[in-house]
């Protein structure tokens, strides 16, 4: 799938040039343009991979370079301000080039929050192209503001594109971690099962192997569908992709050792089934039930001798019953130098999402705080007021 992708602000020029460098290395192929946004001259710097003409600074009347920091209004302000500029930079791309665009986001700080979806508006305005987001939501222990925001800004982003992909940060974080540690496995999962979705069926990566079943964009996109929320499971297994080092008749006999060791039909139908079960059942990016599932996408990938026609069968049928969704696609994804089998699970207008209600909760007890101390706040200086009459 080719791809035009903004990342704005922190977390999604973050994850941008972390899925840069994952389609850089892989030859994959699937990003076509890329731009990130920030209000923040700091984080724009800190980039590796995205090109120095394709980071853009926005809102210097406003914030003078420091950052919208949590204020979502101030992002958003950020962006309008220079969304001639921003437009321009995107634009650059030949809408024949691409099959959509993803917007990039963290949705609890201040210029993702509140910039995202003014871009998503002016790209539904100006393409034909489907406008995907990816939206990466703030962990509970993260702090009320942060949930706060993401309940106000998830709205706007869901209105304001095709389907919003989300990624849950309090899913992946483990105890005890720092937060530069936590973050730093968490960009790791986003790119590993968001690289390997936009990826499939690329062709470079695939050499002269041919699927027996393409995953081209139209899958993706159909699947995606229109509105809607979407979570993506992965998992994978490690598999033996030579004979290994033969013994002294196989050298003088002249044993090629670099021939692939081809799995028996029934193994490789174990390993897909297995892998498939738990990349559904595991984490997922956005922790749902999966029987809420309206369409559903399932990609293998791995070594071309290691993928069973038979296998992707089982574990299509399996995810149908499970899911209780009749729409799933399913197709392999064969990359000869590849030394796993993996399994990405997409779960396109899931609806039963307690997290969603979880930081609805969280941020009205923010707001409902907020009120409390402005309240005591007014009755602290009112009673101050009094006894100065006094």
């Amino acid at each position: 799938m080719k791809l035009g992708v903004v990342g704005v602000g922190q977390a999604g020029g973050k994850v941008l040039d972390r899925l840069l460098e994952y389609d850089s290395t892989r030859n994959t192929g699937f990003i076509s343009h890329a731009v990130a946004v920030n209000s923040a001259e700091q984080d724009l710097q800190g980039l590796d991979h995205v090109p120095a003409s394709n980071r853009h600074l926005v809102g210097q009347s406003i914030v003078g370079g420091q950052g919208a920091g949590t204020d979502p209004e101030a992002g958003a302000a950020c962006v309008r301000e220079d969304i001639e500029e921003i437009g321009s930079a995107i634009d650059r791309v030949s809408a024949t080039e691409i099959d959509g665009f993803v917007l990039i986001a963290g949705l609890g700080g201040g210029t993702g929050s509140g910039g995202a979806p003014v871009i998503a508006e002016r790209l539904q305005e100006v393409y034909l192209e489907p406008v995907y987001g990816l939206g990466i939501l703030p962990s509970t222990d993260e702090g009320g503001i942060y949930n706060r925001n993401a309940a106000d800004t998830l709205q706007r982003f869901i209105d304001r594109v095709d389907n919003v992909m989300l990624f849950d940060n309090g899913a992946f974080r483990s105890s005890g971690e720092s937060l530069s540690e936590g973050y730093a496995g968490i960009n790791d999962e986003i790119t590993t099962r968001f690289g390997t979705l936009f990826s499939a069926g690329e062709i470079d990566a695939m050499g002269d192997t041919v699927a027996e079943s393409v995953v081209d964009s139209s899958e993706i996109v159909n699947t995606l569908g229109e509105r809607g929320l979407t979570s993506i499971g992965y998992a994978s297994e490690p598999v033996a992709t030579d004979t290994g080092g033969g013994g002294l008749l196989d050298r003088v006999l002249g044993s090629d050792d670099s021939q692939p060791e081809y799995a028996s039909d029934s193994d490789a139908t174990n390993r897909i089934t297995g892998v498939v079960r738990r990349a559904a059942l595991g984490t997922l990016t956005l922790p749902c039930g999966i029987e809420s599932t309206s369409r559903a996408l399932l990609i293998v990938s791995g070594p071309p001798e290691h993928l069973s026609r038979k296998g992707i069968d089982s574990a299509r049928e399996w995810l149908e019953e499970t899911t209780e969704c009749r729409e799933v696609r399913a197709g392999d994804y064969p990359l000869p130098n590849e030394e796993k089998v993996a399994a990405v699970v997409v779960l396109a207008g899931v609806t039963d999402v307690p997290r969603i209600e979880e930081i609805q909760g969280l941020a009205a007890d923010a707001a409902a705080a907020e009120t409390e101390a402005g309240t005591a706040e007014d009755e602290f200086e009112a009673l101050i007021e009094y006894d100065d009459s006094e």
